[in-house]
């Protein structure tokens, strides 16, 4: 692999204690990171040898170029407050700049954050998604024309925001409640699709284009539920001791699964590690339904982490992993 030499790495994340004392409330603040998970990137960051500076979220890189800072490499995992660019933020404000970071682009983060442009894009490339209609109003939900039953969520929202067991609806009825109140607590389109009925996994990848590869597929397997829930939801993924068992597949499934992800991955240009979520048809091909460019970085919660572990992957080596993508990119491209 390729060595990287020691660096002065500046962090960018959104701590959630923060936006939570502002008065944020839980899910308003669910895409955020709590102190152990930058605390386990800074000891991996370290371990590789490498200095770290905590910079914290955009208004501190602000204040922090304004005087003059500057990084080797900004290890990025910011996801930003408002709108569909929220992502795109600090890795816009880095490229001014030119100063080198970790993960997406501009771009990239602000097409995967809008589902209904994701899979408009991975739908053109042939890749495998459900059928779906992105909803602006309550009057449109009323010309929705999909087979039941039907998944809704909020078009650019993650971390399972927005989704719980009523998300799955089997009646027109059920279509205009569940809409109209996405629409009015989250103010944004609602992204409705047909539900797929059949397994859940998670791909892990690391790398950019050519050189990106799957790090293996992870089963989400929901626990017995007396109500017959099987919804990847803020709920249950919080809970996930609780509800949630993850599990490496057989080796055919996982080989499907991460073919179609590793597509995916590379049609939308993601880079240096992430996760794309699928779930299976009615026919058992797997369908990508999310694509997560800025995965989790929690070392003991966080999908990508948990799907590494199982993998026998260390969260140290995925970091410098990511480090040496990014690396690989920049002596390249600058």
């Amino acid at each position: 692999m390729h060595l990287v030499h020691k660096m002065v790495i500046g962090l960018t994340y959104d701590l959630r204690d923060d936006y939570l004392k502002e008065g944020f409330s839980y899910e308003e603040t669910a895409e955020f990171d709590l102190s152990d998970t930058i605390d386990g990137i800074e000891e991996a960051l370290c371990a590789s040898g490498h200095d770290i500076d905590r910079i914290g979220n955009i208004k501190g890189l602000v204040e922090r170029l304004a005087s003059g800072n500057r990084w080797d490499l900004v290890f990025n995992i910011a996801e930003g407050m408002y709108g569909f660019g929220r992502e795109s933020q600090v890795p816009a404000l880095l490229d001014a700049y030119r100063i080198p970071y970790t993960f997406s682009d501009p771009l990239v983060l602000s097409i995967t954050l809008h589902k209904g442009i994701t899979k408009s894009i991975i739908t053109g490339a042939g890749i495998p998604t459900a059928d779906f209609v992105v909803v602006n109003s309550a009057e449109e939900l009323a010309t929705v024309n999909l087979a039941y039953p039907l998944f809704l969520k909020p078009v650019g929202e993650g971390t399972g925001k927005g989704i719980s067991d009523a998300s799955r609806v089997m009646s027109k009825e059920a279509l205009l409640s569940v809409g109209a109140a996405l629409l009015k607590q989250f103010r944004q389109p609602v992204l409705v699709e047909r539900f797929l009925p059949g397994r859940e996994f998670t791909v892990g990848i690391a790398g950019s284009g050519e050189d990106a590869s799957a790090l293996g597929a992870m089963e989400i397997i929901f626990r017995k539920d007396p109500f017959g829930n099987n919804i990847y939801s803020l709920y249950s993924k919080s809970h996930y001791e609780e509800h949630i068992e993850y599990r490496l597949p057989e080796k055919e499934a996982a080989q499907s699964c991460c073919e179609i992800a590793l597509k995916a991955w590379r049609i939308l240009g993601c880079r240096d590690a992430g996760r794309i979520d699928l779930r299976m048809d009615d026919q058992g091909v797997p369908n990508v339904i999310e694509v997560n460019p800025l995965a989790g970085l929690n070392p003991v919660h966080s999908d990508l982490p948990i799907l590494c572990r199982l993998q026998g992957i260390s969260f140290q080596w995925l970091i410098k992993r990511i480090v040496d993508s990014a690396m690989r990119r920049v002596n390249h491209e600058w």
